[in-house]
């Protein structure tokens, strides 16, 4: 129950940290899929409104607990339940987020496993000429090979491992700091080939001119859930990381800028993406095919098309492994706080997800017809439970212990604001970003 003695080195570390955990699949292949598949900019507008009222202020808390205990995830909660007098049961929300996380990270992995295969695709031109029904074909033959798909689910496990046992000065923040200025830098040279295309014009006036008669109940329940989604919360992960926040630091702050850095991901992505979709005349609502059926083929059609390909899966490569070492710390963080080696923890982590993941692997092959809960087979459930309803309940236990169980006065400190800000912040949670998280997690059941 000791306090973490670990820090971030500098304010810039942690907003990289959280920005690097925020930042991944959500932004870059979610996000301009659920755009298309939503009316465009009528999503977009929507999606910002409810980061500002939905996603900042459960970020706030989730970060904020984590900085008032200053231990894992799962003993923060206990040591302030404890000095609030309250049920010690809430410890056990740490461990509900420590499944939610390996869950995740179990699928996430095959997942980004993909980005290395289209990388390295890009990179030998083996997309150059092909149409969509061949590319589709091939992208249906990579996911019937279980031994390709297990050797990428196993070099990503690897290099998201391996960041993590070296610990959060010498791994985690060392990776941030070169990477995610490398995200941002591959997203400006992509968005400003955009600009040379034909379709830059049809792209802009698609994503910023809302077409407000577009919005309908479906269209504003996916924006919600979309915009609580890709700032990571509900799983306690940004917990552990607000357990090293500085001392220093003002948290509104921090969590401000990484919600812009976070909506600036998604927009540049958005721009780059569909600037060439357009270009190539191909459908912007084509679903999560997008990526890797409809990009290949529109950049194949390009000048130069197979080095913008490999950057492109370059950035969604670095935007994954970043996310997917928020996604093991908590876990690692929880055995480290049991006076477990790192190093010793994160082996045991890592292969318990690995050997997991492969469930992921075959669902795609010999598992493919087995399944698990409701007529979906290991992949689709763990794709669907996991993140839309067990990220919710995560958000919901967060946010009601964060406002109305925490003692107040450790609240306002971690916080870093007056007790009037701190009053307007908590009203905020209570009586408008808990009721919209009910209603993403009653839209999911639903």
């Amino acid at each position: 129950m000791n306090e973490t003695l670990e820090r971030w080195q500098s304010r810039r570390a942690f907003i990289l940290a959280v920005t690097g955990a925020a930042v991944g699949l959500g932004n870059i292949w979610r996000f301009p899929y659920m755009t298309g598949e939503n009316g465009g900019a009528a999503f977009l507008l929507l999606y910002v409104v409810f980061v500002a009222l939905l996603g900042l202020p459960m970020m706030m808390a989730e970060i904020m607990i984590g900085r008032a205990g200053r231990r894992s995830p799962m003993q923060a909660l206990a040591f302030l339940a404890d000095e609030a007098g309250v049920s010690p049961l809430w410890r056990w929300l740490g461990l509900f987020g420590a499944m939610t996380t390996f869950f995740i990270l179990s699928f996430y992995s095959v997942v980004s496993g993909w980005s290395i295969e289209y990388l390295v695709g890009a990179v030998n031109g083996d997309f150059v000429g092909r149409s969509a029904p061949q590319i589709g074909s091939g992208f249906e033959a990579f996911l019937l090979d279980p031994l390709r798909m297990t050797f990428n689910h196993t070099l990503f496990m690897l290099l998201t491992m391996s960041v993590v046992a070296a610990g959060i000065n010498s791994g985690l923040e060392k990776l941030n700091n070169v990477m995610m200025p490398l995200l941002y830098l591959i997203l400006l040279v992509l968005g400003g080939y955009a600009v040379t295309t034909a379709g830059f014009g049809e792209a802009m006036h698609w994503l910023f001119t809302p077409d407000l008669a577009a919005i309908d109940l479906t269209v504003v329940l996916n924006a919600m859930g979309h915009a609580f989604f890709t700032l990571a919360v509900g799983a306690c992960a940004l917990m552990a990381y607000g357990a090293y926040m500085p001392d220093d630091q003002s948290l509104p702050r921090a969590v401000f800028a990484v919600a812009l850095l976070d909506i600036a991901v998604a927009l540049l992505s958005g721009i780059a993406i569909f600037s060439v979709v357009f270009s190539h005349g191909l459908d912007p609502t084509e679903g999560p095919g997008l990526m890797f059926v409809t990009l290949p083929v529109a950049f194949s059609g390009l000048p130069g098309g197979q080095l913008w390909l490999g950057a492109f899966f370059l950035l969604l490569l670095v935007a994954t492994w970043t996310s997917s070492i928020n996604l093991a710390e908590p876990m690692v963080a929880m055995l480290v706080g049991r006076g477990w080696r790192r190093g010793r923890a994160a082996t045991l982590i890592g292969a318990l997800v690995w050997l997991v993941g492969l469930l992921s692997v075959l669902s795609f092959s010999s598992l493919k017809d087995v399944h698990w809960f409701v007529g979906m087979n290991f992949f689709a459930l763990v794709t669907t439970v996991p993140p839309d309803i067990f990220l919710p309940i995560g958000g919901l236990l967060i946010a009601i212990f964060a406002v109305w169980r925490m003692p107040k006065e450790a609240a306002i400190s971690a916080l870093g604001v007056s007790p009037g800000r701190f009053v307007i912040w908590r009203t905020l949670v209570r009586y408008v970003s808990i009721p919209l998280t009910a209603i993403v997690l009653l839209s999911s059941l639903i």
